[in-house]
């Protein structure tokens, strides 16, 4: 079988995390692929997510390197079992590889929190609120595939039926009148009826707070079934980034702990939403 061309995140993800315990355990490729029968060139295929692995091989990797996290190996082979497709692949070719892959990432996490300063989080927008940022951002975007994105993000918010999710939104993401008042407001009021899910948080940071400094990206922590398996999206001007690496992740946990100082509650967070909705409606 030959190698994948171009592996999803999640797959690169797998085995790079197979890497990383190869080289905790100071184990060369080769002799990793010795073990397995195989060639180092099928090693590195493997841990670049190019080629699956079998749940035996893995296990028996993971005995060769005295890996004794038994959660951290029942969670990669959990990944390697995966066989069937998501409902994102219905839109490959269709939205961008990245998107796809921030998909799959919501699908499998067991948590998500959301960090945004200038936007509504994407699975809390409404269709006329994509709509307008759609055009917005691409004016040539076919009728046809513009429908399909909407489609996509829409159907993205199928996760907020299974993981938590807590959104921290800036105010300056509720004031922006994005499509007018009227599409404004009718998100405003959008939030705050996802809001009131058992498992949906929104919390706003205020204009008025001292001590929060600001940051230019949009921010995703989706947790892992392990901790070792969280990651970070960051969805900058010039791309988005997946982050895993551990002193990475670190940070980012340490950042949202910052940020926590700077939140109002749940309930007067609503109250603030409440507010910016009812001056839209004097607009």
């Amino acid at each position: 079988m030959p190698p994948r061309s171009t592996p999803t995140a999640r797959q690169e993800r797998l085995g790079a995390e197979l890497r990383k315990l190869r080289e905790a355990a100071g184990v060369t490729a080769r002799d990793a692929a010795a073990l397995l029968g195989s060639g180092s060139t099928q090693m590195s295929h493997i841990e670049a997510g190019r080629f699956g692995i079998s749940e035996d091989r893995i296990r028996r990797l993971a005995g060769h390197y005295a890996c004794d996290d038994h959660q951290l190996v029942d969670a990669l082979v959990t990944m390697a079992n995966e066989r069937s497709k998501g409902w994102w692949e219905e839109f490959r070719g269709v939205v961008g590889p990245m998107s796809l892959d921030l998909a799959e990432l919501e699908h499998h996490a067991t948590s998500l929190r959301a960090l945004q300063v200038i936007h509504i989080p994407g699975i809390l927008q409404t269709e006329d609120h994509m709509r307008t940022v759609f055009r917005y951002n691409s004016p040539d975007l076919p009728p046809r595939d513009l429908d399909a994105h909407i489609e996509f993000r829409m159907r993205r918010k199928d996760v907020l039926q299974d993981s938590p999710f807590d959104a921290i939104v800036h105010e300056a993401a509720l004031r922006i009148k994005v499509g007018g008042a009227k599409v404004a407001r009718a998100q405003l009021e959008h939030v705050l009826e996802m809001s009131e899910r058992d498992k949906v948080t929104v919390r706003v940071i205020p204009f008025d707070v001292d001590d929060f400094a600001g940051t230019g990206y949009s921010i995703l922590y989706a947790g892992g079934s392990v901790p070792q398996l969280d990651t970070v999206h960051i969805d900058t001007a010039h791309g988005v980034i997946f982050v895993d690496a551990e002193a990475q992740l670190r940070r980012y946990r340490s950042l949202f702990q910052r940020i926590e100082a700077s939140v109002l509650s749940v309930a007067e967070s609503r109250k603030l939403i409440h507010r910016i909705a009812r001056d839209l409606r004097k607009a």
